[in-house]
């Protein structure tokens, strides 16, 4: 068997799953045999729930590169590591094998370190969807950079509250981006918000549209004169840095129920060992097969099984540059098809959006060697998980329904693929080391079968948070503080009474909009912009695509004269939200109220506006209460 800790039957999850939750230091430290480490452990957990403080691997030392790249040259040298699929169909994919992965990494490691990026250094990649971004990623992880991948499709503004943040000192960039039939700027975008912040002294700059781009002298390099540079001069590459256990790997943005993005902060050993684990586990990946995500690495999702996971394991990864339905709707197919895809790892937002085209697509398209299917990002509904089973798996292929976080650094719950229990749209069962709890409004834990409540987790895991960036005590507010020794999702949940756990959707505000989360809050301060709007509430509602979508309640400061000034209103709003967030966060309804429900003490009931936004008007319970009453019946007769 190629990978030691890799389940191979239902006995044996009851029996890992118990010892990892019994004794998780003898349960984690054998798995952590099977990595590279300069320096070994002197203990492997030690936590804290409260003060949100947790250590595992305490005193190793170790270089995660090491154990994506250099331990698997001498077996798998010549294997593809990367498997490269560009947005037009008719230009020919790119093949990098481990070798010639390693060659790269090193390399652009060694420009980093020639431009004076150093240890701990925050470097910012805002690039598309391309190897060099894996590339990026894993040269600043093998010089101890901390990297912090801002997704391609925010903004100006976005990028620059994220680089203020992270006091980030580079940017690696790329002129532009494919996206289906578009050509996406990146480099304009980049110039646009080092407008707004002044920490980032080198911008590295990598060709791949061709575009015109302004380059600021003594600032702005070019990614392929400075790897001729270091060739031509014979500057030796770099050795990878040895690292501690739990110095940060990375640092991933993600919204909150503030207006402000807060850094999700990851270490290095823990997260490594979960990404692994996890991938190997879940997938059950065999050697050699092509894993095929579709996720963007700006995500998490992208961060741990694009690279970290499938690398670290010695597996093929299939990176894909563009959408599903460009140039038609057979994309995915045509992929899968082309490179004999073993695992295909999806959001539910993406099933949908191909459900619409029906069968036609997948006609003549042999999609035989597709023995594992998931999904991740969102819960997936019974009539989208069918349609996967179905038409895509043809019956054959164990759907894996994934549920995990940015903060979680890897799949908490999820069945493992053909090992353990699938049930429709239910996550089923927590991994090893995965102790989750429901927990009522009070506090109190909901024992037994049949139960709904707050999902939280009662242990520590290898790939859990570590902080948020440059405020820890956010950290604890956020994740620690609900409920006092346990971290808290912000997820509800339903168990069955076969014991298996359903995600049921978010219980803050945030929002969950194709698989990525975005804070009301935010989408707010975007709308509030606009000189004619005194307030806005944001809130979620069913999307038949996206899975949640996004609906605004504003209030201006002026009557709406007629249906062209709203058109127009709406126009500004959704232009301002993409400028200031980025075209993901644009509300899909807007509607234009005199007030909002509020409280006595001036809380907006959101409780109400989601009600009154999936239709549910007869079901709004006591509005009595509420400072001004009559304001719910005003929406409800102009709801959208």
């Amino acid at each position: 068997m190629k990978y030691p800790y890799q389940i191979q039957n239902l006995d044996q999850y009851y029996s890992d799953y118990q010892k990892s939750i019994e004794n998780p230091d003898e349960f984690w430290g054998s798995i952590a045999e099977h990595f590279e480490w300069h320096e070994t452990w002197n203990s492997v957990v030690h936590s804290d729930f409260l003060t949100a403080k947790t250590i595992w691997f305490e005193g190793a030392k170790l270089n995660i590169t090491e154990n994506c790249l250099d331990r698997h040259l001498e077996e798998r040298g010549n294997q593809p590591a990367i498997v490269f699929e560009p947005n037009d169909p008719n230009k020919p994919s790119q093949t990098l094998t481990y070798q010639e992965l390693y060659d790269r990494v090193a390399e652009f490691s060694t420009v980093l370190t020639n431009i004076g990026i150093q240890k701990s250094d925050r470097v910012c990649i805002y690039m598309g969807m391309i190897p060099e971004l894996a590339i990026a990623v894993l040269a600043c992880a093998r010089i101890g950079a901390i990297h912090s991948v801002i997704f391609g499709g925010f903004s100006a503004q976005s990028i620059a509250d994220r680089v203020i943040d992270a006091q980030a000192s580079c940017i690696i960039t790329c002129d532009g981006a494919y996206r289906g039939n578009k050509e996406i700027p990146l480099k304009p975008v980049v110039d646009q918000a080092l407008k707004l912040c002044d920490t980032v002294s080198e911008v590295v700059v990598f060709k791949h549209t061709g575009t015109t781009v302004n380059m600021t002298k003594g600032r702005d390099l070019w990614w392929h004169e400075q790897v001729n540079e270091i060739i031509e001069v014979g500057i030796p590459w770099e050795e990878p840095e040895r690292v501690d256990a739990e110095d940060p790997l990375f640092i991933l943005y993600t919204s909150g129920s503030t207006g402000k993005p807060k850094g999700v902060v990851h270490s290095t050993a823990g997260y490594m060992v979960w990404a692994n684990y996890t991938f190997v586990n879940v997938f059950q990946y065999q050697p050699k097969q092509v894993h095929f995500c579709t996720a963007d690495i700006g995500w998490i999702t992208g961060h741990t099984y694009i690279l970290y996971g499938p690398l670290s394991a010695g597996a093929t990864t299939l990176m894909f540059e563009g959408i599903p339905t460009w140039p038609d709707a057979g994309r995915f197919w045509d992929i899968c098809q082309k490179h004999s895809v073993d695992i295909l790892y999806t959001a539910p937002t993406a099933i949908r959006s191909l459900m619409v085209f029906g069968d036609e697509p997948l006609k003549n398209k042999d999609l035989r060697h597709l023995k594992v299917l998931g999904t991740v990002g969102e819960p997936i509904n019974e009539e989208a998980w069918h349609w996967y089973d179905d038409k895509v798996g043809k019956n054959n292929a164990p759907i894996v329904d994934t549920w995990w976080q940015t903060e979680t650094g890897g799949i908490m719950i999820s069945n493992l693929a053909g090992i353990t229990p699938s049930k429709p749209s239910f996550a089923t069962l927590p991994l090893p080391g995965i102790f989750p709890v429901l927990m009522d409004e009070n506090g109190k834990i909901l024992e037994g079968n049949s139960v709904s409540g707050n999902l939280c987790i009662a242990k520590p895991w290898p790939g859990m948070i570590r902080t948020t960036f440059g405020d820890h005590q956010r950290c604890i507010d956020t994740y620690f503080s609900a409920y006092k020794g346990y971290y808290f999702t912000g997820d509800g949940c339903l168990r069955d009474e076969d014991g298996l756990y359903r995600i049921t959707g978010r219980v803050d505000d945030v929002l969950n909009v194709s698989g990525h989360r975005i804070g009301t809050a935010e989408v707010e301060n975007a709308i509030n912009m606009n000189p004619l709007v005194v307030e806005s509430a944001v809130v979620g509602f069913s999307h038949d695509i996206k899975g949640q979508g996004i609906y605004a309640y504003v209030i201006l400061n002026k009557e709406i004269a007629d249906e062209e000034m709203a058109s127009n209103l709406r126009i500004q709003i959704l232009r301002t939200v993409s400028e200031v967030i980025g075209p993901i966060a644009k509300p899909d309804k807007i509607q234009f109220v005199t007030g909002l429900p509020k409280t006595r003490s001036g809380k907006i009931m959101r409780r109400i506006l989601r009600k009154i936004a999936e239709g549910e008007l007869n079901s709004l319970g006591d509005t009595s209460t509420l400072l001004d009453p009559s304001v719910v019946e005003s929406i409800k007769l102009s709801r959208m």
